[in-house]
């Protein structure tokens, strides 16, 4: 009893997913946050070859890198880069594709290498099964929209890993350096993949040598060469961030994101007197923001002015030398916390359990025990759900591994031995095969053909209210014109206030070509406009943001609170039709309402 080959339906579909993919970018809705932001100023950097300013503790610069070279390519202004950097992660997304195949490839050659009974799925049924994973991630946490290095770590890390597994199946040395540099690549896409290489490092050694029993000489070789071509590809990036620290560093991300997540140290501007909010942490800031007011909370961001953002350019900077506790309470609940987001993850993904289910259903043997080959894969990506569930879960980061655990438990699928019963089985046992390949089948073309709706969904939106691309956001895009409308200036320094404004999103600012250096703190986003009138200084506030140089003020509000019969919102002015007013500081001559 042979599974079906499947060689026509995942060409088929390989070919289809050019055009939808195309169309589902193209039509993307606009969603950038100040993460996104961080990453385009750090590739603006890098067009324009200011290597030293772009070397950064929280963002790390491949990604950004492909982000300037297609500004070198296609020569974007800010009003359209949205969709040139949509295009980038279309391209991303077909090399997820190709790691995909790779490591599915991979996969099944070590299966047979280390000998096991058939399978139910076939080879091409199990690229079919991956890549349609790949599509259900792009629906949902890996979207198209979103600006920012996961899509490219995804493919990096499955294309380390198809290295790693081909470097167990075969006797050949090629593929350990070859796995050494998909994973000194990852590195420079984000720091995690720094602490993954040596895991991978390690399984690459210990498989070797504890289950194929291959030679200390063979096994530590391969494990040298891997590690080499690691360090040459990470290193020289270690080495300017160590420098920029002057201690050894290979990113902030993870320290500072424990602290914050777990050790329950502030946030957002952090300073040396506020002992009271750092948490079970050492803070000993070495160049905090500079405080212009302390009621209310007003920073300055000249003493590092990178980026549009910079308290959020580069975090680290502001925030050097936080060191976190470790608490095992704290740690416990934050883990617990994980857990339950582990199992919302799971639980919004339901399509890979349920054809599981039904694969067991209808008769197939799921066998583990003295299966080997899934050990590397599957402990790899569990070790990925453990290291992020220690800090913080969010679903585009554990993306990567659940596609490398459940790849594996499809693979060891098996057709009952002959003579063997099959209890509950559902179908008879010659149409075992053929029916899981059907559900495969089924599974990866209907989330294609999600995709393909959503996006004719969205170009049909997009028509009806006059926009030609769904990167464009009226709000967002009418902020930046209402200020050139005011006479603010490309270059110019502004002042905002209120989190909506400043942190959350503030590619308003970035579409303007302006930086924001001066940032009254409100946290809390609703009725931002009566905190404004609560202030007795507000009056004092607004002559240091205008002593600052700061051209305007800029605030979201509600529209219905700021109306002449409140007296803090006298002078403000709204930036055309939408949620966003701007008070003139320092812009020559009169601005009427």
């Amino acid at each position: 009893m042979n599974a079906p080959n499947l060689r026509r339906p995942l060409l088929v579909y390989l070919l289809a997913l050019v055009p939808v993919i195309s169309l589902a970018a193209g039509f993307a809705p606009y969603m950038v946050d100040g993460d996104a932001v961080a990453y385009m100023d750090i590739a603006d950097l890098l067009h324009v070859h200011r290597w030293a300013d772009a070397v950064n503790g929280y963002w790390h610069p491949l990604y950004p890198a492909l982000l300037a070279m297609a500004q070198g390519v296609a020569h974007p202004s800010r009003a359209n880069e949205l969709g040139v950097y949509y295009a980038v992660n279309c391209v991303v997304f077909f090399a997820q594709v190709a790691a995909m195949l790779w490591f599915v490839t991979a996969l099944v050659r070590l299966r047979e290498t280390l000998g096991s009974a058939p399978m139910v799925l076939s080879l091409n049924a199990l690229r079919l099964l991956g890549v349609g994973l790949l599509v259900i991630a792009g629906q949902r946490e890996l979207t198209l929209n979103r600006v920012g290095p996961d899509g490219l770590l995804q493919a990096l890390i499955l294309a380390g890993l198809a290295m790693l597994l081909q470097a167990l199946a075969t006797d050949g040395l090629i593929f350990a350096p070859l796995m050494g540099m998909f994973f000194g690549l990852a590195y420079l896409t984000k720091s995690f993949a720094f602490l993954l290489a040596l895991l991978a490092i390690v399984v690459l050694v210990g498989f070797q040598r504890l289950v194929q029993k291959r030679t200390l000489m063979r096994s530590g070789t391969s494990g040298m060469l891997a590690l080499l071509v690691f360090a040459a590809v990470a290193g020289p990036y270690v080495a300017a961030l160590s420098r920029q620290k002057h201690r050894f560093d290979f990113g902030d991300s993870g320290s500072l994101n424990y602290a914050w997540y777990v050790a329950g140290t502030e946030k957002m501007h952090l300073e040396p007197w506020m002992t009271k909010d750092f948490g079970a942490a050492k803070v000993e800031l070495v160049h905090p923001e500079k405080q212009l007011l302390s009621e209310p909370g007003m920073y300055s961001y000249k003493g590092h002015a990178l980026g549009t953002y910079p308290a959020w350019f580069d975090p680290t900077y502001f925030n050097e030398r936080i060191v976190p506790h470790m608490q095992l309470g704290q740690l416990a609940k934050r883990d617990g916390r994980n857990l339950m987001l582990v199992l919302r993850y799971v639980l919004n993904h339901p399509e890979p359990p349920i054809l599981l289910a039904l694969m067991l259903l209808v008769g197939a043997r799921l066998r583990l025990r003295g299966k080997r080959f899934w050990w590397p894969a599957m402990g790899l990506g569990l070790a990925m759900w453990g290291i992020y569930g220690l800090v913080n879960v969010e679903e585009r980061y554990v993306t990567v591994g659940f596609c490398v655990v459940l790849v594996p438990l499809f693979a060891s699928l098996e057709v009952p031995e002959e003579g063997e019963a099959r209890p509950g089985g559902l179908i008879p046992a010659n149409a075992l095969c053929s029916s899981a390949g059907v559900l495969v089948v089924l599974l990866a073309f209907l989330a294609l053909g999600e995709t393909l709706r959503v996006a004719l969904q969205e170009r049909r939106e997009k028509s009806v209210v006059g926009l030609a691309h769904g990167w464009q956001n009226a709000e967002v895009f009418g902020v930046a014109d209402g200020l050139r409308a005011m006479g603010v200036q490309p270059g110019d320094e502004i002042a905002c206030v209120g989190t909506k404004a400043c942190l959350d999103d503030h590619y308003w600012a970035r579409l303007a070509g302006v930086q924001i250096l001066t940032e009254i703190y409100e946290p809390e986003p609703k009725h931002l406009i009566d905190r404004l009138g609560s202030l007795p200084n507000r009056a004092q506030a607004y002559d240091v943001a205008r002593a600052q140089g700061a051209k305007v003020l800029v605030g979201r509000f509600d529209p219905g609170e700021m109306n002449a019969a409140h007296p803090a919102s006298a002078g403000w002015v709204r930036l055309g039709e939408t949620a966003f007013y701007a008070l003139p500081l320092n812009l020559p001559g009169e601005v009427s309402r």
